[in-house]
């Protein structure tokens, strides 16, 4: 990172703060240290499109919502938000930068964290055979979802906020946090079986290590909903909350965790070593999954549209 103020040679360590000449009462030291550290950020994590973001000084936490412009799901403009997002947040936190002891990510749609994958482009894509186009989205989610399931290679442990349904790629991509926290009134499933595909950014890899195969597969072929206690008590839900409870929940588990933060997170790394998983595994099972979208006959396709529909109809109430 730049160096601050090269005319009155400050340090390139962008969260140091040098003593004034004359010493501060504590309270302003405090104000100028945050200071530093806010000019620190880089400012374009502020201004995404969809994505919203608040850094907390005192838990060193970076809160993020994900607030779509129409359907809760992961289009090609939200992708390209959350890769900023992972830029910026590589580019401005960090040791020696500022530090990000948590990084939480919810969403601002009422009774919905994420559908998941965006079935209006699939279908557009797979009406036209657009293999490659169906690749490329692919690897994108494989890519950010990758990139989170290290917490970007930094000291920071991931927490997933979970208050509404989580769909398909929503799903999905709560796998690859470290930790996730649900109201009790939240949901998970897999539908993609519905109209002849499975979810093919994550889902096998993912279940398969922390449930065991056999575990994965009725999960991924049931199109069962299933409820935070139950997501709870398979061990993929960290946490559960009363409904509307789960920022107070999500807080509270922040600061227990403060205390053993190097811990958990050298825990979290041990877990990665001991069941790895490659990009590369990640966008072969992603090349399989656009393979297989090729091959959904009219019905299948018809069958997506009606989801999506229902989906949008019921964001739209919400």
């Amino acid at each position: 990172m730049d160096r601050y103020n090269d005319d009155l040679g400050e340090s390139e360590n962008p969260i140091s703060v040098h003593g004034p000449a004359l010493p501060l009462p504590d309270d302003d030291e405090a104000l100028v240290a945050r200071s530093t550290i806010h000019a620190a950020i880089p400012e374009g994590l502020f201004r995404l499109n969809e994505l919203e973001c608040l850094y907390e000084d005192d838990s060193e936490t970076l809160w993020t919502y994900m607030a779509p412009r129409g359907r809760p799901s992961f289009t090609p403009p939200m992708l390209g938000d959350f890769e900023n997002w992972q830029k910026y947040i590589g580019q401005g936190f960090g040791p020696g930068r500022v530090p990000l002891k948590f990084l939480v990510l919810g969403s601002r749609s009422p009774g919905v964290f994420c559908f998941g994958g965006d079935l209006a482009l699939f279908q557009r894509l797979i009406q036209d055979e657009d293999r490659d186009g169906l690749v490329r989205y692919g690897h994108r989610c494989c890519a950010i979802l990758y990139r989170n399931l290290h917490a970007l290679e930094k000291p920071t442990l991931t927490i997933g906020l979970v208050e509404g349904a989580a769909l398909g790629g929503g799903f999905e991509a709560l796998l690859s946090f470290d930790y996730l926290i649900a109201d009790r009134d939240a949901t998970f499933g897999l539908p993609e079986v519905l109209f002849g595909l499975f979810p093919g950014m994550g889902a096998h890899a993912l279940l398969s290590r922390k449930l065991g195969t056999a575990m994965a597969e009725r999960i991924i072929q049931s199109n069962d909903t299933y409820t935070a206690q139950q997501m709870y008590d398979l061990g993929i839900v960290h946490h559960l909350a009363e409904p509307g409870e789960g920022l107070a929940v999500c807080r509270e588990f922040i600061k227990r965790a403060t205390r053993r933060h190097a811990g958990l997170v050298a825990e979290r790394k041990a877990m990665r070593t001991a069941a790895p998983l490659t990009l590369d595994e990640l966008n072969r099972i992603t090349e399989l999954w656009a393979e297989a979208a090729l091959q959904l006959r009219d019905q299948d396709l018809k069958v997506m549209n009606r989801l999506a529909n229902a989906q949008r109809k019921l964001a739209r109430a919400a």
